[in-house]
């Protein structure tokens, strides 16, 4: 079993709250908008971290990251991307690959609008953090924490701070 922090669209922003759940996962996963990239330097020092950069991110965060990044995480095929759309509504770049080889969990940022949805079509489960920086509209920051065990994704749980 796999227990897994996401998270996306920092912004920048790290505090220790975030940090204190980081060092409860097993891994921690960003789905792009790093910002700073003493964000993901401080996630590192606590544990492995699988990340994307997003539209705000600059060249450091690009040569460090993919703009695509998937993988099996034990029996799961993992798709994270920062701009990826949701079930019914899959950004152009991504749509024709996505129906033709779709993952299982298929993770996207960027909206700062927390969504976890199936996709019954493509038989996948779509989720996205939301925010958890402090830049944008949000007025409530999230991050997910869930768990990987075999091929099955259990215990779900919103996490959520004030703004």
């Amino acid at each position: 079993m796999t227990k897994i922090l996401l998270l996306s669209d920092t912004h920048s922003y790290i505090d220790t709250k975030i940090l204190k759940y980081a060092s409860e996962a097993d891994e921690i996963w960003h789905a792009g908008d790093i910002g700073d990239l003493k964000v993901t330097d401080a996630l590192k020092k606590l544990k492995p971290i699988r990340a994307v950069y997003g539209n705000i991110d600059d060249a450091k965060a690009r040569t460090e990251f993919p703009l695509d990044n998937r993988f099996m995480c034990e029996g799961v095929d993992v798709w994270i991307t920062h701009i990826g759309g949701y079930p019914g509504r899959y950004n152009a770049r991504i749509r024709e690959e996505i129906r033709e080889h779709p993952p299982r969990l298929f993770i996207t940022g960027h909206s700062h609008i927390l969504k976890v949805m199936p996709d019954p079509k493509l038989k996948l489960l779509h989720m996205n953090p939301g925010a958890i920086g402090k830049h944008g509209f949000q007025k409530v920051r999230t991050m997910l924490r869930f768990e990987i065990d075999g091929k099955e994704i259990k215990n779900l749980e919103v996490i959520e701070f004030k703004r």
